[in-house]
């Protein structure tokens, strides 16, 4: 019983630490006991441990904020604090895990795509990236359509709303087509590519989240068609989801969030 008395007190701590953010970066202890249900007495505790640690610190008008050893340990190395400096290590165990390609995509102001780097397979005949930083748009390739899915609503609709180049003889271009691809990439959490941006080339991707819940990036399994049937792709699609998360998680991302997220993206009911 005493251990599972400390478990909580750990979670509850968690929670206080989780009510600031950008538009909350002090809170008073009414404030805080009302986001995470506790009591004020249970709130006070334990911001009073928070302090002593100094995950907290008090304001001048005797408020919180977050502490001076949060921002140290996210300025110490142990955390990553970029998409690139979180996915590589990523990257790298997943190519070594299925040996293809692996390419890290991230999302533009534009609403484009744009390949940043890749961790390439050992086969002599593999996908190879050379068109870094080259905007791509969204609906072009499993990546884009797994950020696109994740966008808001009104988003995803201006950008089905202009003209789709096709890329290949694959490439999807009937709006109707991929809202119905968005609707699966929601609820499967990764998007597949049969040659739709390449021809030959077969991709599954999966999107990245950052601390805000946002989707910023995504990562993907590249290889020629030859080694990606469609019972490869499908297996693969869960394995690529979960790699990505990872890396949400360590840019500080979380489900609650991405939930809501999600459901921004989402189309309106009717």
């Amino acid at each position: 019983m005493n251990r599972r008395r400390g478990v909580q007190s750990i979670d509850r701590a968690v929670n206080i630490l989780r009510c600031f953010d950008a538009q909350h970066p002090e809170l008073g202890i009414s404030e805080i006991a009302r986001k995470t249900g506790l009591s004020t007495s249970t709130t006070h505790r334990l911001l009073s441990a928070l302090l002593d640690n100094r995950l907290v610190r008090q304001t001048r008008d005797r408020r919180y904020a977050l502490g001076s050893l949060v921002v140290q340990l996210a300025r110490g190395g142990a955390m990553a604090t970029t998409v690139h400096e979180a996915a590589l290590p990523v990257m790298r165990r997943l190519r070594d895990e299925v040996d293809e390609t692996i390419g890290l995509h991230v999302l533009l102001p534009t609403h484009e795509r744009a390949v940043i780097d890749q961790v390439e397979s050992r086969q002599p005949l593999r996908r190879t990236y050379t068109e870094f930083g080259v905007p791509i748009p969204l609906p072009l390739g499993a990546p884009g359509k797994a950020l696109l899915a994740h966008l808001p609503y009104n988003i995803q609709e201006s950008i089905l709303a202009r003209p789709i180049p096709a890329a290949t003889p694959t490439t999807p271009t009937d709006p109707v087509l991929l809202r119905k691809q968005l609707a699966e990439i929601r609820a499967h959490n990764f998007a597949l590519s049969y040659a739709e941006r390449t021809a030959g080339i077969r991709t599954v991707a999966s999107v990245i989240f950052d601390g805000a819940d946002l989707p910023v990036a995504a990562i993907s399994v590249s290889a020629p068609e030859v080694r990606m049937p469609n019972e490869r792709m499908e297996s693969l699609g869960p394995v690529v989801a979960a790699a990505a998360w990872s890396i949400s998680e360590s840019l500080g991302a979380t489900r609650q969030g991405v939930d809501a997220q999600l459901a921004l993206a989402s189309p309106p009911p009717d």
